[in-house]
């Protein structure tokens, strides 16, 4: 599948802020689309598009803030760059907390702001990448058999063999036929690159 280009999102309530903000992503070769409230974007926002955020902190009816816990609810993974007025520190380091990327305190330089956004979309491209790794690895794990998939659990906890046909009740020999077949259905070249796979798709605690 090929995949979409990346876009940088602005959103800002301030015309001439968000004009050039879009002038100066677009000379530097970027793909911009623009917004003047947190709703107008939210209603057309697909999280399947990469790229990343440049959200006003604070804007009337809804705040970047509130916009940054829908994008969460709606579990959009984009990085946002929050841009903030003087008296907003303590907010944009709250958004720091529920995971914004970066915030940059006006008036920024033209050069600041690009570099957050490159370092942004390279972090996005990187997570995007990360996330087709684990889909494919499930998608794996999907063709195991349920004994397959004992003994593949069994195995990446670190157990031998041997050990793994006792607690299965099965021959060694059998075990080893299984493990044949995970690694083969698994791709997989060792078993640390098996338990490396494991980690991958282990949910978070």
């Amino acid at each position: 599948m090929k995949d979409l280009p990346q876009t940088v999102f602005v959103v800002d309530d301030d015309d001439a802020v968000r004009d050039s903000l879009r002038l100066l992503l677009k000379s530097a070769g970027l793909s911009c689309e623009s917004y003047a409230s947190a709703p107008e974007f939210l209603a057309g926002y697909d999280p399947s598009q990469p790229g990343c955020l440049v959200l006003d902190v604070r804007m009337p009816g809804m705040s970047g803030l509130d916009m940054q816990q829908e994008l969460t609810l709606r579990g959009a993974t984009i990085p946002v760059i929050f841009i903030t007025g003087h008296g907003d520190i303590p907010m944009a380091v709250e958004a720091m907390q529920h995971g914004a990327f970066d915030f940059l305190q006006k008036p920024f330089r033209d050069q600041e702001l690009l570099d957050r956004v490159q370092r942004a979309l390279a972090r996005d491209t990187e997570y995007r990448a990360r996330l087709r790794h684990t889909d494919r690895i499930r998608e794996r794990l999907a063709t195991l058999s349920p004994r397959e998939r004992e003994v593949l659990d069994l195995v990446t906890q670190g157990k031998a063999n041997k050990m793994v046909a006792g607690d299965l009740g099965v021959s060694q020999r059998t075990v080893e036929i299984h493990r044949a077949h995970v690694m083969q259905k698994m791709e997989a070249g060792s078993l640390a690159e098996l338990v490396r796979m494991m980690m991958a798709v282990a949910p978070r605690t």
